[in-house]
């Protein structure tokens, strides 16, 4: 059990150091290198997007970066924080400050923990498309939406946090627009969009993140250009190792929290578990989705504590990683110390780098996550699929992403119980079945073979789970369609589970009908399903001579019962 319990949950980093060599050192070398550099620029971004501070962004991706390869069940996959949970992030501190943050995180973490060590990773993969695409897709423009400000260059006071109230704000306050601020930014995209046609291997986003911090610097010290706001102008910027943190636990502030955690942790393994599987499809492996989540999990535990934010694993630095030759964790782990080394001694010149740059690259981040074209296509859909994507995207924009996931989880289980209903077929036979139709296949010298039923025996046959949903249907359609027959045969072999509604709606059904004096037969009934109705009262209300193995038995059973039925007749009646 033990040894099982190490296989299951083996970090992906310990199964590749097994067949490591030299020649896979230097290829993570050189990955993780480009990708710690890539990091910095996006870790400083998100950190400011999510309402923190820049060196808060850079912690998470060391610390949460350096446990997610370390501990990780995908041997590609780069940690750190991620665009999706801008929203989130800044919506705690705005709310309950940085130590509300730090405690939602760590929550998020042991559930994520939780999860894993559960084996849940396989059941996160099936989130309703439509709702991953609602949510990704509003998120996507509620981090648009936050970098108008600095985009335009715009003087304005506190926003407010309403996505609706913060564009009537833009507006207000456009008059104040800085051209200088719109001209980087508007260069930054320009350089992000057509980085692929120069050169490949390194991101659009570091370019122009250096090539906007020259120019800012170059106007501002020989252009006497003073309107350009840089991030040291706004922060403060701290190049030296964190101190650990306390952070205070309290039963109220769990409480409160827990919505916004539950929402962090739903989020962070979604994504990590959507990067490692298109990591999958790139190199060929395959993922442990489970130590992906304890690892998830471990990371968000103690990155708060040294002053970091949520994280997960980041599709767009995993694919930097691959592209760039890393095949083992080892370039994850590699990709954590060069950011560390950066800033250590080169964390001065962040300060340099222009707002106006930063929300240039979150822009294109923003149109990267918004998926429009999967989000236009999935609208040509059904309606209800359409009604999840369009609940689900405009509770993330208006609302709050935790509410929006909550409602379109609850939308999605209804729309699932809708199709369910729909998909289970009831069908009544009152003369004859022909058994060589039901055949899945025979050949055409089969023997035809049709059994007929006694007169006033029903047959009805259930195709599809019998749960709660199709119970009552099955309760309402038996009423309106049949008769009142002396018996009824009920034919479960399509029947692949049946729900403790079910259950209790065919126990009601076999009551009623025996004091109607109609005699019940079950037929066709599988092996679980036989289980679940020991644990009911219906063997002792039919008879346990009535649940059958096949049609045969039923109807011969029904044969039976109609000729004593007959003989009781006969002597009362002679």
């Amino acid at each position: 059990m033990q040894l099982k319990f190490l296989q299951d949950f083996q970090p992906a980093l310990f199964q590749s150091l097994r067949t490591y060599n030299k020649e896979k050192f230097i290829a993570d070398v050189m990955a993780g290198l480009i990708v710690g550099v890539v990091a910095l620029p996006l870790a400083i971004a998100f950190g400011i997007a999510s309402g923190v501070t820049p060196e808060k962004g850079i912690y998470t991706a060391i610390i949460a970066g350096f446990i997610i390869s370390f501990l990780g069940g995908s041997t590609v996959q780069i940690g750190g924080p991620t665009g999706a949970f801008i929203v989130i992030v800044y919506g705690i501190v705005e709310q309950y400050g940085v130590q509300g943050l730090m405690l939602a995180t760590v929550i998020a973490g042991v559930m994520m923990l939780m999860m894993g060590f559960l084996k849940l990773g396989t059941v996160i993969k099936f989130i309703p498309y439509p709702i991953v695409v609602g949510f990704t897709s509003g998120i996507a423009l509620t981090i648009f939406s936050t970098q108008m400000k600095d985009f335009f260059g715009l003087t304005t006071p506190k926003l407010p946090s309403g996505f609706i109230e913060k564009w009537i704000a833009y507006f207000h306050y456009f008059p104040t627009v800085n051209w200088w601020a719109v001209l980087i930014s508007i260069a930054s995209v320009v350089i992000i969009i057509g980085r692929p046609k120069l050169y490949k291997k390194i991101p659009g986003s570091l370019i122009a993140i250096i090539l906007m911090t020259v120019v800012a610097y170059l106007l501002k010290t020989y252009g006497n250009i003073q309107g350009i706001e840089t991030i040291g102008d706004r922060f403060n910027i701290n190049n030296e190792l964190p101190e650990i943190e306390s952070i205070s636990l309290n039963l109220e502030s769990v409480r409160l929290l827990f919505p916004s955690a539950f929402t962090i942790a739903m989020l962070g393994s979604i994504e990590s578990l959507l990067s490692a599987t298109v990591a999958d499809g790139v190199t060929g492996k395959k993922h442990n989705s489970n130590m992906e989540l304890v690892a998830q999990g471990a990371a968000n535990i103690i990155t708060p504590f040294f002053g970091g934010i949520p994280a997960t694993g980041a599709i767009a630095r995993t694919m930097t990683n691959i592209n760039n030759g890393g095949r083992t964790p080892v370039a994850g782990i590699i990709h954590t110390v060069v950011l560390l080394l950066i800033v250590l001694f080169l964390g001065d010149l962040t300060k340099h780098i222009p707002m106006a740059c930063l929300a240039g690259v979150l822009v294109v981040v923003a149109y990267n996550m918004s998926e429009w074209r999967t989000f236009l296509s999935l609208t040509k859909q059904s309606k209800s699929t359409l009604a999840i994507l369009l609940t689900t995207f405009l509770l993330t924009v208006i609302f709050d992403l935790t509410i929006a996931i909550a409602v379109g989880m609850v939308l999605a289980v209804f729309a699932f119980l809708k199709r369910m209903n729909e998909s289970t077929q009831i069908s009544l036979t009152t003369d004859r079945i022909d058994i060589t139709k039901e055949m899945e296949s025979h050949s055409q010298d089969m023997k035809e073979e049709v059994l007929y039923l006694p007169e006033g025996v029903e047959a009805y046959e259930i195709d599809g789970p019998f749960f709660f949903g199709v119970a009552n249907k099955f309760d309402e359609l038996m009423r309106e369609i049949g008769k009142h027959p002396n018996i009824r045969i009920i034919r479960m072999r399509k029947v692949p589970f049946i729900d403790a509604t079910g259950l209790n709606n065919l126990e009601s059904l076999c009551l009623h009908s025996k004091k109607e004096k109609i005699h019940v037969i079950l037929s066709g009934v599988r092996e679980n399903i036989r289980e679940s109705l020991y644990h009911s009262k219906i063997p002792q209300i039919v008879g346990e001579e009535n649940i059958c193995s096949d049609i045969h038995n039923a109807v011969e059973r029904a044969r039976v019962i109609d000729a004593e039925l007959l003989k009781e007749q006969n002597l009362k009646h002679p």
